[in-house]
């Protein structure tokens, strides 16, 4: 895994659970979210501090929610303009290939609705390419989209960072094959990742 020094920015992760890939991924493999494996990975490699976006934003809003009511003791010290803003927001989307595509590799993310859900009962996962898209807030400009790949062979260079120490969703991952693959394809897309910010320069547009 790419580390940093120091960090590039904060970042926020969006998940978009109405795609394809997400049903196959959660309905055909029975793993849960990807969110926190790309966490770890962006967390461990020190080029990130991440911002949570995602469900426990509901408990933080209610403890606000419990301070504007007076209910909280003196001194809880929460107020306004203490929560840490999102540089980047990142998107993660995963592709599909079988065993029996002698390589070819039929995307199941490219499957829609029904067809997909009938097609890809009847695939086991070898290979999976998976891709990050980062997004600057501020600006809406898209700075990178890193692409990985990874057969089940490659889980062993990663599989340390998914060991006991992973908890929930994210060590859920080291359990199947199908997950240890993603695993070591997002792997393969964080370093990526990494390097193309590390490496990117503004864009000019003429005018």
């Amino acid at each position: 895994l790419e580390r940093c020094d120091a960090s590039l920015g904060t970042m926020a992760i969006y998940e978009d659970q109405a795609e394809p890939w997400y049903q196959y991924l959660t309905s055909d493999l029975r793993l849960p979210s990807t969110v926190p494996v790309i966490r770890l990975l962006a967390q461990q490699s020190n080029c990130f501090v991440i911002v949570e976006r995602g469900k426990a934003m509901n408990q933080m809003m209610q403890e606000r929610a419990l301070m504007e009511s007076g209910e909280m003791r003196s001194g809880s010290n929460f107020g306004k303009g203490q929560m840490v803003a999102a540089d980047y927001t990142v998107t993660p989307s995963i592709t599909f290939s079988s065993d029996d595509t002698g390589g070819a590799g039929a995307a199941i993310g490219a499957l829609l609705g029904s067809v997909a859900g009938a097609v890809a009962g009847g695939f086991k996962t070898s290979d999976a390419s998976t891709m990050l898209t980062m997004i600057e807030n501020r600006s809406g400009v898209q700075l990178a989209a890193a692409e990985g790949s990874a057969r089940n062979t490659d889980y062993s260079l990663v599989g340390g960072l998914f060991g006991s120490g992973a908890a929930g969703g994210a060590g859920a991952y080291s359990k199947t094959p199908e997950g240890k693959v993603i695993v070591a394809a997002f792997t393969d897309s964080m370093n990526n990742l990494i390097k193309a910010v590390k490496s990117y320069k503004a864009q000019t547009v003429k005018g």
